[in-house]
């Protein structure tokens, strides 16, 4: 009987290490399992964020404002970065009506003509065209001024705002957060940047930027050339002139001109400190195509004086940068039928 334990354990030490081992992983493989699963379930309930070591310059913060407040920091960053759980909307064209916060009669007068006020004929028209119509603004430090453009937000619902100070000297900056705020929420074929003293036939601009092209890189728009501005007494003076001659090169007037997406998504690949940017938006836009490998596709019908039956966008031409007084000149034109109900003619080739 004494001898008893010493046999037990002779007969089973050589099992109980390796028992033991098994029993010790399978426990450790359980702890790590129920480790590994709580991890995922408490990542996948938190809500995403940016990394706290991602530049200030290129964060974006998203609001429910119309289609979303895109912000870049200080204004003057070097892209655009998306919520990824948002997807771009495909559109053939997205419309970026520039506008600032003492244009609110142009808006009205807009709203009242070419571009509808309730968001159900805004639809209709967008579906009609496969074109996408916003307001595009920046932000101001009056408070009161804020205050109205968010009521007039509430209403209609059809702006993008930029995160930068609204300034006109600043028009070369906004333009460029512009197409990539816009590049950012919409897969477009064009972007287009219009103003908002112009009247425009939307039929028309669908089809053209419909147009089969062979080109890739498209920079549509009624092109022009002219003296450089070197007064500065001029409204369109150019400090940098010494840069440019004594005659701007080919460039797109300003009031409308259409980007093609691979054009937009060369400008949102390169950062903001490595474009020149020259006094005029127009002239600033222009440098920057002749840099790259684009067609320049000239369109008289985007800068006519009068309406006509291949119209698409008119203003006073040379007279002013736009329709001279563009409250009344809007309404005006509305009212005539050359402009508001001649038939939609098919683009030229």
């Amino acid at each position: 009987m004494p001898s008893s334990p010493k046999l037990f354990h002779a007969r089973s030490s050589p099992a109980s290490p390796r028992r033991s081992t098994v029993l010790i992983l399978a426990s450790c493989l359980l702890i790590g399992l129920v480790g590994f699963v709580f991890g995922l379930a408490a990542l996948l309930s938190s809500p995403q964020k940016c990394s706290n070591a991602e530049p200030k310059s290129i964060r974006v913060v998203w609001e429910r404002v119309g289609d979303g407040v895109v912000s870049d920091g200080d204004g003057d960053g070097d892209g655009i970065v998306v919520d990824p759980r948002r997807r771009r909307q495909k559109v053939m064209g997205f419309v970026g009506i520039q506008t600032g916060f003492g244009s609110v009669g142009r808006r009205r007068s807009l709203r009242q003509t070419w571009m509808p006020s309730d968001p159900q004929s805004l639809r209709r028209l967008e579906e009609a065209t496969g074109l996408t119509f916003r307001f595009v603004i920046g932000k101001t430090n009056d408070k009161s001024k804020m205050l109205e453009l968010k009521k007039e937000i509430a209403e209609y619902d059809d702006f993008l705002l930029l995160d930068i100070q609204e300034e006109y000297s600043k028009l070369p900056y906004k333009t460029l957060a512009y197409f990539k705020a816009a590049y950012a929420l919409f897969d477009a074929d064009f972007y287009v940047k219009a103003d908002d003293d112009i009247y425009l036939r939307p039929d028309r601009l669908s089809l053209l930027l419909a147009k089969e092209r062979s080109h890739s890189q498209t920079y549509l728009g009624c092109m022009k050339k002219g003296p450089v501005f070197t007064d500065p007494k001029l409204k369109w003076y150019e400090p940098l002139s010494y840069l440019l001659g004594k005659e701007y090169f080919l460039h797109a007037y300003g009031p409308i001109y259409a980007l093609s997406a691979d054009v937009v998504a060369s400008l949102v690949a390169l950062r903001n400190n490595s474009f020149r940017m020259f006094s005029n938006e127009d002239v600033t836009i222009g440098a920057w195509m002749l840099a790259m490998n684009v067609n320049h596709e000239n369109n008289q019908a985007l800068c006519e004086p009068e309406c006509t039956q291949s119209s698409i966008a008119v203003w006073d031409i040379p007279k002013c940068s736009g329709l001279c007084n563009p409250e009344k000149k809007l309404l005006e034109l509305h009212q005539r039928e050359s402009c508001s109900k001649s038939p939609t003619q098919a683009s030229d080739d």
